[in-house]
Order: C-alpha cells, then sequence, then structure tokens
C-alpha cells in the first residue's frame, strides 16, 4: 500500500515545524479553485499551489489561522473554504441536507402508513366467493372425470 501523496512540493515548506503543521493544517480545509472538490494541501494544480504559498506567507507575516482564513475569504469569496462557515447567508447551505433527509424519512412514514391503512381497509367480501359461485364450482367439480390412477 503507497502513503497518501500530497501535492506539497519540498521548496514549499517551511523550515519551523510548527508553523509548516499549521499550514498544511489550513491547506487542508481550502478548496482548490480548480479541482473544486480537494484540498489546496491535495491538488497539483499551479492555482493551488499558489495558494499553499500564500498561506504560508501569511504565516510567516505572524497572521493568525482566523486572519489567513478571512484574508483568503476576503480574495477568494467563502467558495474557498471546503466546509462553509455556519453564518445568516451559508444557513440555507447547512440546513439543507437535514431538512431533505427528514422530509424524505416523513415521505416514507406517510407512504407506510397509507399502505397499512389501505390493506387494512380492503373489503373481506372480495374474497369470498357469491353463493351462486359455490354451487357452478361444485357442478364443475362434479362433472370433472376421476383420473385413472392404474394408466
Amino acid at each position: 500500500m503507497a502513503a497518501p501523496a500530497f501535492a506539497v512540493q519540498p521548496d514549499e515548506i517551511m523550515s519551523d515545524p510548527a508553523r509548516e503543521s499549521r499550514a498544511r493544517d489550513l491547506s487542508r480545509e481550502l478548496r482548490c479553485m480548480v479541482c473544486q472538490n480537494q484540498s489546496i494541501d491535495d491538488s497539483e494544480a499551479p492555482l493551488a499551489r499558489d495558494l499553499r504559498l500564500l498561506v504560508r506567507e501569511r504565516i510567516a507575516a505572524g497572521d493568525s489561522d482566523a486572519q489567513v482564513i478571512d484574508f483568503l475569504v476576503a480574495r477568494y469569496g467563502e467558495f474557498v473554504l471546503l466546509k462553509p462557515r455556519l453564518e445568516p447567508r451559508t444557513l440555507l447551505l447547512w440546513l439543507v441536507p437535514p431538512l431533505a433527509l427528514a422530509g424524505g424519512g416523513l415521505a416514507l412514514w406517510f407512504q407506510s402508513r397509507r399502505r397499512s391503512r389501505s390493506a387494512a381497509a380492503a373489503d373481506p367480501s372480495v374474497y369470498k366467493l357469491t353463493a351462486e359461485e359455490e354451487a357452478r364450482l361444485e357442478q364443475l367439480i362434479a362433472a370433472e372425470p376421476v383420473p385413472d390412477k392404474h394408466a
């Protein structure tokens, strides 16, 4: 099994291991604007490299993690975050999945209740033969020749 390959190049790595760790953590939270479903830590796109270098520059300049994130959001928009912030303008983004799941569960519950009610409400007389049908069945059975078992 191969170890996961990261796109971070040796020339990008900071000399201070603590700062490099911060840079890697931040890079995992930021979306590659080219790949869109990869973090900039995993992407080999030139823009992802530029963003990784920008993160490291901001850390080297003494910015906190929040300041680095705020800088990138101000520059590239909320889309740069792989996990958007919970804010009034992103509330719908956060609420749609649980609401859709709850709606699907309710729809299944109503469907199962409707099926059980329709099965219980079925008219049992539909499954019984009328007197004429029973008489006709008896005639048909009596008129049928008995099979010869010796043949």
